[in-house]
């Protein structure tokens, strides 16, 4: 059906504009989903208001998503990384659309269906522009829309309809079924948003002090003792210090869900010195092959190189950039390696068997004889030939054999790191090897006879004919058995406090992982540790466990895990290192500075500051309250500043200003205001705006307010 190729076309952009909304689903594995079924207790993927999203549900819906995706873009299959950041979006997207829907049903705000068809009508919503149903003039054409959903339901309720024809209007049916859902959900949004911005008021008064605020300008000379000017070390911090700065800052520490601390072990396993000999001398051997002149592909077949061999000169665009780099100071009949590339931990030999500049852009045409009856085929290429020599129009001939003689382009990029057969081989040769204006009879033996006229050709590049062995190098299985033995050897009765104590002596590095979300898809960023995280967060894993041993990553890593501490949701604890970490800085910060303000104790002019040791100065210039000043000699900004300069008199002195980056003292030096003409409407306007900036977040809030659970780790 051409409207669900026009939806293919479309895909990016239609999906793109999906993800702007509330709402999306994805697919995913039905027998991981029976597998976890029945060895889990569980069957929700979480919790939102208290509400249950039941495991089929999210997987109906998902199923749903996936069809959408694959009818927008023609796919059959998503990659596992497409696959994991979908289901993030999708999560998102249902989590926001309950927490919209959970206020707008008690509020009673809802999309009619006749509300929904005078968007649709109207056609200007930013999500119908992205979808193929548009007029000449680029438009929604709902008239369109439904042409096309009509054709659809027509077929699937056509007995005699081909399949193919049934599954792709099934396919747009479902297609369009999604956009409605997620435009009504949309909608619904705005509405709610449009209701928040509506409560949202300025006033006079408020719009004057706005504008005073931007145009009341200070010029002031300053003087500061950094923090920086004492050291750390001369500064003593208590646990009680801690414990009461943790209480006055508290809501930064506040955590939306369970969090989990752990200490683990990754070991990747890599070649062990007797693999790399092993490979070193299969390396070797392919090198005196190459060269004694034994056939390049052979060999690059034999070693299973990375690098495929081409029957035809490449451009280095093709190559890696290690090869291609390699073949800047080689000449013709040159050889390289073996060597040793950490960039990709490969070992490589590189063979320079030829150059030859050829156009890297080629315009042609083509007319095909068949080959039946291969010498009356090549009388007719001759024939053709000399036609097309005499005068005669090549697309006036090429219709005469059925064919449009179009003219095509060729370029490097449409070939180079394709497997390319002997017929296609011959055929760019031919084309490639043949100067501007020529014409060329190829003879493809018990195919066809070609006629290729070359019309033009561009940009003449340098490209190679050149042989790479380039093998990874890879651990044996008797490597890989002996470091599993060993681990597993060394984690044997052991508690967390003999892993801990006893580790380095082994040879194994410990690592550190605090406030360890679920929502996370592994464990130290090392794929396959699925079944590590659903041990973390197993309800039955306590503090101090030690996990069984996993073998994870692409089947290259073995990890063992110790549950160090659990964070409930709430907050976090101010003992844990981070936070203690964190809390030491602000206090210690506090501490300096009640040291600098005492020296500046009793300072009553810029001229007895300037005299203090460590101090520094400068003049700032245009301070406003509206925006905090940057100082550049303690690179800092400093809102404490701009706040207690803003109603200063001219002359006036203020010193033991506590900042972020030092204490100050300052005295003003000039007042000015900005040429700049008060408008009541404007001043309210940008206040009013700000407002909704700030509000913007009230998503947060609703988060909070919903007690969401993400059990999707069970899962996915």
């Amino acid at each position: 059906m051409a409207a669900l190729q026009k939806v293919r076309n479309a895909g990016p952009l239609v999906v793109g504009a999906l993800f702007l909304g509330l709402i999306g689903f994805i697919a995913t594995d039905w027998a991981k989903v029976v597998e976890i079924f029945y060895l889990s207790s569980h069957n929700t993927v979480g919790s939102i208001n208290g509400k249950d999203i039941d495991l089929q549900d999210f997987n109906n819906k998902v199923d749903e998503y996936t069809n959408v995706i694959k009818t927008s873009n023609g796919l059959t299959n998503l990659s596992d990384e497409q696959m994991q950041s979908i289901r993030d979006q999708v999560w998102q997207n249902l989590v926001e659309t309950e927490l919209i829907a959970s206020e707008t049903d008690e509020l009673g705000l809802t999309v009619t269906d006749n509300e929904l068809l005078q968007i649709l009508l109207k056609g200007e919503h930013p999500m119908l522009q992205q979808t193929p149903f548009r007029n000449q003039q680029g438009k929604f054409d709902y008239t369109l829309l439904k042409q096309t959903l009509d054709q659809c339901n027509e077929i699937l309720t056509t007995a005699d309809a081909s399949a193919d024809m049934v599954e792709e209007a099934r396919s747009l049916t479902q297609w369009w079924k999604f956009i409605e859902e997620n435009l009504r959900n949309t909608i619904l949004a705005q509405k709610y948003q449009t209701l928040l911005a509506a409560s949202i008021l300025s006033n006079p008064v408020e719009a004057q002090q706005n504008f005073d605020a931007r145009t009341n300008e200070r010029t002031l000379l300053m003087a500061a003792l950094p923090y920086s000017s004492i050291m750390d070390s001369e500064i003593t911090v208590e646990d009680k210090e801690l414990k009461a700065k943790y209480e006055e800052l508290k809501d930064l520490f506040e955590t939306p869900a369970e969090t989990r601390s752990i200490k683990y072990i990754d070991i990747a396993v890599k070649a062990s010195k007797e693999d790399e000999a092993e490979l070193n001398a299969q390396m070797n051997e392919y090198a005196k092959q190459l060269n004694e002149g034994v056939a390049p592909a052979k060999i690059i077949r034999e070693a299973r190189s990375l690098v495929a061999y081409s029957p035809l000169p490449i451009s280095k665009n093709a190559l890696p950039t290690d090869i291609a780099n390699q073949l800047d100071s080689m000449s013709a009949g040159q050889q390289v390696g073996p060597y040793y590339n950490n960039m990709d931990n490969t070992m490589n030999i590189v063979r320079l068997i030829s150059t030859q500049t050829v156009p890297d852009s080629i315009q042609y045409r083509i007319i095909g004889i068949p080959g039946m009856d291969m010498a009356l085929a090549e009388q007719s290429a001759d024939s053709i030939m000399n036609a097309i020599n005499a005068g005669a129009p090549f697309d006036t001939i090429a219709k005469k054999y059925n064919q449009s003689g179009e003219k095509l382009w060729m370029a490097s990029a449409q070939y180079e790191g394709m497997n390319i057969d002997d017929t296609n081989k011959k055929i760019i040769e031919a084309i490639t090897s043949a100067s501007a204006g020529s014409l060329k009879k190829l003879v493809l033996d018990g195919q066809s006879v070609l006629v290729i006229n070359v019309l033009e050709t561009r940009n003449p590049i340098e490209k190679y004919d050149v042989a790479v062995v380039k093998s990874a190098v890879e651990f044996s299985k008797q490597t890989y058995d002996k470091a599993f033995s060993n681990f597993s050897s060394f984690l044997a009765g052991k508690g967390a406090e003999e892993i801990d104590t006893l580790a380095e002596k082994a040879g194994y590095r410990i690592l550190q992982r605090d406030n360890l979300s679920s929502a996370e898809h592994n464990v130290g960023g090392v794929s396959g540790t699925r079944d590590a995280l659903r041990w973390i967060f197993d309800e039955n894993t306590k503090v101090g466990d030690v996990s069984p041993l996993y073998e994870c990553g692409n089947n290259d890593h073995l990890m063992c895990i110790v549950l160090t501490d659990i964070t409930p949701k709430g907050y976090l604890s101010w003992e844990q290192e981070d936070v203690k970490r964190f809390l030491e800085t602000e206090v210690i910060k506090d501490k300096k500075a009640a040291l600098l303000e005492e020296k500046l104790a009793g300072i009553n002019s810029m001229a007895e500051a300037a005299k203090l040791p460590g101090v520094v100065t400068d003049t700032l210039r245009r301070v406003t309250f509206a925006q905090s000043v940057f100082v550049s000699k303690t690179g800092n900004i400093e809102p404490a500043i701009s706040g207690s300069s803003s109603n200063a008199a001219k002359d006036a002195f203020k010193n033991a200003v506590r900042g972020n980056g030092a204490v100050y003292a300052y005295q003003v030096l000039a007042t000015d205001k900005q040429e700049a003409t008060y408008d009541q409407k404007q001043e309210q306007g940008t206040l009013t705006q700000a407002a909704l900036r700030s509000i913007s977040a009230f998503q947060n809030d609703l988060y909070k307010k919903a007690n969401v659970e993400d059990k999707r780790y069970l899962f996915y």
